[in-house]
């Protein structure tokens, strides 16, 4: 790879090159997508929990103008007999959870399908259902896994070390269950023609959207073309394929050669797409009188659904971030009748960092130890889970340049001692973890275009494909750079092609790890163009590469670091709460791209203060409905949140964790965010608030 450092390639500003392209409205999302005559689809939700349906009256929803079909379990396409619960949308009369699409209708216009839709009569035979979380329920199991991790781990004999330990703190925290919504609903255009389907899709990874759907219509993947130019948010909830997008094609396949148009309301989002499950978590940790941890458990039981399991790895942050020579670590889940969980921004980090840094800093308040302090009187010299090298961790440092820039020194560690003009003030601060690591298999083709007038002297052009998701993060942008960089040619040089399944296959855009993943590819691809073409390639010039597995996964433990720091105000008489200061400091490999980075940063940021103050997904433990299902009713951070926010970073060097350096970004500035609100809050007023969101009910007994 060229050292030159051209202006815009990899660790430059380069704004975002689809920018104008959104401003202006002109950038085509799935939903968008220039068809003729399509057919409108509308489905119709289970109104009970758990049980069966008895029959389903269509003939008031045939009758209305417009309407092409109506779809039921008894008239649907068939699937494959190995499609998942989720996936099997109206094979069976099982109703497994409230919002399942019963039936569905096709029709001319949006309207007239919406119009039959409400029209359609199911009636049911309902069966006891269990839509209410109860952490002591005795049917909670051990999954088999939590995501990719094992539920359990053990290292020593922690209880005997927590029990003669000086110092315990023993605690349970909780956090709600959340949902995804992104700008951006799910949204499907579907074709077949023959035996071909056609397939536009808001989604995080279009090679496993074609796997998926081919699987599940018993075809080969050559059979399925995926398009997604443009994702307007996935969060992890478009990282598979939910039931409203097979509904699409299942309905597309009844009306054959006529395309199918779908965009889910936010109930059915909520209904039907994945969330992130409750949690409750025990902390324990015994420290000695100098601070440094003897034994730390974190247990926890979580929500989950009957009909398929899915794991959070609530825990899994805990057997990373701090030394201690006995330490144990737990997931049950409490099997439920509603939707699966999935994946949500930072999964398992997210919700599990809430738990782990507000006990430490209960731990450093027992002790009478500065909380920035504490952490780093107990930083580890190897992984404490695997006993592994670490790549490169900058934990430390990020801790001690965010105590410098954020004014740490001079804050008074006595809670309850600053009101200003009538709000309580306090400061705050957690750690943050997630692992790095980069997906094998993804691929990318590079091929050269000479200009066409050599009399203009305009400099030929670089194809790059790669079937990589854009979904929001800037991949775009950083993988133009990316590819500029590694052919040692300006950006403005390459055209980058994403979005396709026509293109190199391409791993998904999740886990903080698809520019790792598909930068690997590129670099690769860029560097076999010039070992076979050099500097002055033929037109037409080509070459391709394949993202292999890194061996020094195997060998070093991999992560990014980050420490926030928040400033809280809370109202003396009303209890509300506002945020007033942020600043995130993080240790994230080489930055791609400051501009972009920093957005990341503080976009993560964000959703760690939504999540501290506002996000509960509230649902009715007698019907299973979720009652607050749209951005109405379940609230997200806003501006008057928060008031000066800002995030940098440490240069760190790991030419470990791929060929460019760069760890994820994506979700890094989630984790630990909701702690560093709480325990703001505690040394503002006093009140450990354990519990999430935090809000003025926490306070007003004060």
């Amino acid at each position: 790879m060229t050292s030159t450092v051209t202006p815009g390639t990899a660790g430059t500003a380069h704004t975002r090159i689809e920018g104008p392209a959104k401003v202006t409205g002109n950038a085509v999302y799935a939903y968008e997508q220039d068809t003729v005559a399509p057919l409108h689809l509308c489905g119709v939700g289970a109104t009970i929990a758990r049980g069966r349906v008895r029959a389903v009256d269509t003939a008031a929803a045939a009758a209305v103008p417009g309407v092409v079909a109506v779809l039921t379990a008894d008239t649907a396409p068939r699937l494959d007999d190995g499609a998942s619960t989720e996936q099997a949308v109206l094979q069976t009369r099982a109703v497994h959870h409230r919002g399942q699409y019963v039936a569905a209708v096709l029709a001319e216009t949006a309207e007239a399908a919406r119009e039959a839709a409400g029209a359609v009569v199911v009636t049911y035979d309902a069966e006891d259902a269990v839509t209410a979380f109860d952490p002591d329920s005795s049917q909670a199991y051990t999954p088999e896994v939590v995501v990719a991790f094992p539920p359990d781990t053990r290292t020593g004999d922690p209880e005997t070390a927590f029990a003669q330990a000086p110092v315990r703190i023993d605690a349970t925290y909780r956090t709600p269950i959340e949902y995804h919504h992104p700008m951006e609903p799910h949204s499907t255009v579907a074709r077949w023609d023959g035996r071909h389907l056609t397939l536009f899709e808001a989604s995080q990874s279009v090679w496993d959207a074609r796997r998926q759907v081919a699987a599940l219509f018993g075809i080969g993947d050559d059979d399925v073309t995926v398009v997604s130019p443009h994702v307007g948010g996935g969060f992890g909830t478009k990282g598979a394929l939910h039931a409203g997008s097979v509904l699409a094609v299942l309905a597309a396949r009844a009306v054959p050669g006529r395309s199918v148009k779908l965009s889910l309301t936010r109930r059915e989002m909520t209904d039907t797409t994945g969330y992130r499950p409750a949690t409750v978590q025990r902390v324990r940790l015994g420290a000695g009188t100098d601070g440094r941890l003897h034994a730390l458990a974190h247990d926890v039981v979580e929500g989950g659904a009957r009909m398929a399991e899915y794991g959070e790895p609530t825990a899994v942050m805990s057997r990373h971030l701090y030394a201690a020579p006995h330490r144990a670590t737990s997931h049950r889940v409490v099997p439920l009748d509603l939707s699966t969980p999935t994946y949500m921004r930072a999964p398992g980090e997210a919700p599990g960092s809430f738990g782990a840094e507000s006990a430490v800093d209960e731990l450093a308040v027992a002790l009478g130890i500065d909380p920035v302090e504490l952490r780093i009187r107990n930083e580890p010299d190897v992984d404490p889970d695997t006993g592994r090298p670490f790549s490169s961790r900058n934990l430390v440092a990020c801790l001690r340049r965010g105590a410098d820039r954020f004014g740490w020194a001079d804050r008074d560690p006595r809670p309850r001692t600053r009101l200003v003009d009538g709000w309580w003030h306090g400061t705050g601060v957690a750690a943050a973890f997630f692992p790095t690591f980069a997906m094998p298999g993804s691929a990318a083709a590079i091929r050269y275009s000479a200009d066409g007038d050599p009399g203009t002297g305009a400099p030929g052009r670089y194809r790059v494909d790669i079937a990589a998701s854009d979904i929001g993060q800037g991949a775009r942008t950083v993988l133009t750079q990316i590819a500029a960089e590694a052919l040692g040619v300006p950006p403005a040089q390459v055209d980058l092609n994403l979005g396709d399944t026509g293109l190199p296959h391409a791993t998904m855009a999740g886990g903080s790890a698809g520019t790792a993943s598909w930068a690997t590819a590129i670099v690769e691809a860029a560097d076999r163009f010039r070992d076979k073409w050099g500097t002055d390639p033929e037109d037409g010039a080509e070459a391709d590469g394949v993202a292999g597995h890194n061996p020094a996964m195997a060998e070093y433990a991999m992560g990014a670091h980050g420490a926030h720091f928040v400033e809280v105000a809370v109202h003396a008489d009303t209890g509300e709460i506002r945020v007033p200061r942020m600043l995130g400091v993080f240790a994230a490999g080489r930055i791609l791209n400051p501009l972009t980075a920093r957005s990341q940063f503080l976009g993560g940021m964000v959703w760690g203060l939504s999540m501290a103050l506002h996000e509960e997904g509230v649902v009715d433990p007698a019907r299973g409905h979720v009652v607050n299902h749209d951005l109405a009713g379940y609230h997200v951070a806003a501006n008057a949140d928060v008031g000066d926010i800002d995030a940098e970073w440490v240069d760190e060097h790991d030419p470990l964790v791929n060929p460019v350096g760069a760890k994820g970004i994506g979700e890094i500035g989630i984790v630990g965010v909701a702690a560093a609100v709480a325990n703001a809050a505690h040394h503002a007023t006093g009140v450990r608030v354990r519990s999430l969101p935090i809000t003025l009910e926490h306070f007003l007994a004060v």
